[in-house]
C-alpha cells in the first residue's frame, strides 16, 4: 500500500527571460516577470544587470504590475 503518495507531477519548463548581476563575484538573477523596475539592479550586490535567457520551471507571477 502507498499511502500518502502523491502522483508524480511533470515539471513544466520553458526559456525564460532573467536578469543576471554583471559582477563577476555575484551570482544574483531574478526573472523578468518578477522584477521590481524597468532595469534593475542585482538585489544581493547592488550591481548592474544584464538579459538572458534560462531554461527554468513555469512559475507565474500572480501580483505583476505593469511595468512594460
Amino acid at each position: 500500500m502507498a499511502f500518502g503518495r502523491r502522483p508524480v507531477e511533470e515539471i513544466v519548463t520553458e526559456e525564460t527571460k532573467v536578469w543576471e548581476c554583471t559582477s563577476e563575484e555575484c551570482n544574483g538573477w531574478v526573472r523578468d516577470n518578477f522584477k521590481s523596475t524597468t532595469e534593475p539592479n542585482c538585489p544581493l550586490c547592488g550591481s548592474e544587470m544584464e538579459t538572458n535567457t534560462r531554461l527554468l520551471q513555469v512559475v507565474n507571477n500572480h501580483n505583476k504590475s505593469s511595468l512594460a
